[in-house]
């Protein structure tokens, strides 16, 4: 194959990073604080390391570890060697965690001692193809990369990644089954790092906060960052009071957070009221739907500096966007649309016989070009069927409005069928939102034996606030209809979410569909 159009790697995108931003602050994460080359430094040092174990190109590495710098700088150092990486999130169970470790074909994990070092120890034991278990710090039974990066030299940054090899072998969440890995290649997140900088707001001076695992969203968009020359900051976990703080402190300009931690933001007024965090200027929310009304909440309190992302691991962060400018109350059903798709790729909406909906009518997102995967890893059956026609089938239903803006209505896995009707459980969330007294809302269809299904709500009450079922089953029927209204509502302390920040659905099934087969794939 001709090499005259290779080029354009997750390798390349670091080390040219590196080389042109040398001096300027990179990253930190309440320990260290590196420059570019001091984090070019490391990573050197780190593939040093992995070379006198032997690892090089082809080989995969994991990472178990809460946000920190060497941990980034341990990934990266991966991608520049043409390794592949797998992220583990750092909520996950154990079983999940060996299942990855296996699957995947793991040769070096990494894990980090003062936190994983038993669970690191576990894999180990349970996983005989697992060849090294690495710790960043000291940990019996693993040998402790920190203290080897530490005495050794630093080896000269050459890309040795190519564009169509795997960078990212990421698992999806698995809140449909069994988690698969996707095959990121090079060319995905070099497409992702290009847009994401073409087609987000963001600020001249990007200071970017990571308050969300590094493993996943808040981690990927790093790369963008790092090809403007700009500053990461990384926290462990999200806490309003420390988000506020390091805000204030260090004039953090932009960030990524789930809906849930913003829905946090809001009704924490009184942490808020001691920072000065007029220094934001951007605000990326994704990777779960956002409550209309309570964005409006969020746009009164910090302006109008949110940015919506929709993508998935399979085309990641950046399908498409609903930009700061797009955030009108002037046309406030905008609020509710996750943008139009960016240049780069192709997006449709097709029926079940992949027939093109019109305008106003639900089908699935599709999507084609250079930032989706190749497939997922040995699964040939699940990549035929995520890939046929030629296009990405997202799972995402959405319809289109005449200027192009996309409205998810929710995953076709998650539809409720009650009484004949087709119901999102993301219309009645949103519906129960709009009411002044609730916070948020995690809705379910449970078996009912005159519909078929039935619709159930769980709701989380704002402090202070009162409503009964009643009134909220008259709000959501004057908002959205009768079939909308649930037949049941739950009054809860806080909704189960996933390691992401999405509704777990599987939980709040689980009580009702024991034994019981949905009906839905």
């Amino acid at each position: 194959m001709s090499h005259l159009h290779s080029g354009g790697t997750a390798g390349s995108l670091i080390v040219s990073a590196i080389i042109r931003h040398a001096s300027r602050p990179a990253l930190a994460d309440g320990n260290v604080s590196w420059t570019y080359r001091d984090l070019g430094d490391a990573i050197g040092r780190f593939i040093t390391v992995y070379r006198g174990l032997g690892l090089t190109k082809g080989n995969a590495l994991s990472v178990l570890s809460s946000n920190r710098a060497e941990s980034w700088a341990a990934m990266c150092a991966a991608l520049i060697m043409g390794m592949r990486y797998t992220p583990l999130h750092p909520l996950a169970a154990e079983d999940d965690h060996a299942f990855i470790v296996e699957d995947a074909e793991i040769d070096a994990l990494i894990v980090e001692g003062s936190k994983f070092a038993e669970r690191g120890l576990a894999i180990k034991r349970r996983v005989a193809s697992l060849k090294h278990l690495l710790s960043f710090g000291e940990v019996a039974g693993a040998k402790d990369v920190l203290a080897a990066a530490k005495a050794c030299s630093p080896a000269p940054l050459v890309d040795e990644s190519e564009a169509e090899a795997i960078a990212w072998l990421a698992y999806t969440g698995g809140t449909t089954g069994r988690s698969k890995g996707v095959m990121i290649p090079h060319r995905a997140i070099t497409t992702m790092a290009t847009v994401i900088c073409a087609d987000w707001d963001w600020p001249s001076e990007i200071r970017y906060l990571a308050a969300t695992p590094i493993s996943h969203a808040a981690g990927v968009t790093i790369y963008p960052v790092m090809l403007r020359g700009g500053y990461t900051r990384l926290t462990q976990g999200f806490d309003a009071e420390i988000f506020c703080r390091i805000v204030a402190e260090e004039k953090i300009t932009s960030t990524f957070l789930v809906p849930t931690l913003i829905y946090g933001l809001i009704d924490n007024a009184t942490v808020r009221a001691r920072y000065d965090l007029s220094s934001l200027d951007l605000i990326v929310y994704g990777a779960a739907p956002m409550s209309p009304d309570r964005l409006k909440e969020a746009m009164g309190i910090f302006g109008k500096i949110f940015l919506q992302l929709y993508g998935q691991t399979e085309a990641p962060q950046c399908v498409s966007c609903l930009r700061k400018i797009e955030h009108d109350l002037a046309r406030p059903e905008r609020l509710g649309s996750c943008g139009r798709p960016n240049p780069l790729v192709d997006v449709r909406l097709f029926d079940s016989e992949m027939r093109e909906v019109g305008v106003g009518e639900p089908g699935e997102i599709c999507v084609r070009g250079t930032l989706v995967m190749q497939g997922y890893w040995k699964r040939p059956d699940a990549t035929e069927e995520a890939l046929r026609g030629g296009w990405l089938h997202t799972g995402d239903v959405a319809v289109r409005d005449e200027e192009g803006y996309l409205y998810i209505v929710d995953r076709t896995k998650d539809m409720i069928i009650s009484g004949g009707f087709n119901i999102y459980p993301r219309e009645v969330e949103d519906a129960l939102m709009s009411h002044a007294a609730v916070a948020s809302a995690g809705v379910i269809g449970v078996p009912d034996a005159k519909w078929g299904e039935a619709v159930k709500a769980f709701v989380v009450l704002k402090a202070g606030a009162k409503a009964d079922p009643a009134e909220l089953q008259v709000h959501v029927k004057e908002k959205r209809g009768a079939p909308w209204s649930p037949k049941s509502i739950e009054f809860v302390a806080e909704i189960p979410v996933t390691g992401l920040g999405k509704i777990d659905r599987k939980v709040l099934r689980a009580p009702y569909w024991e034994g019981r087969s949905r009906g839905v794939a």
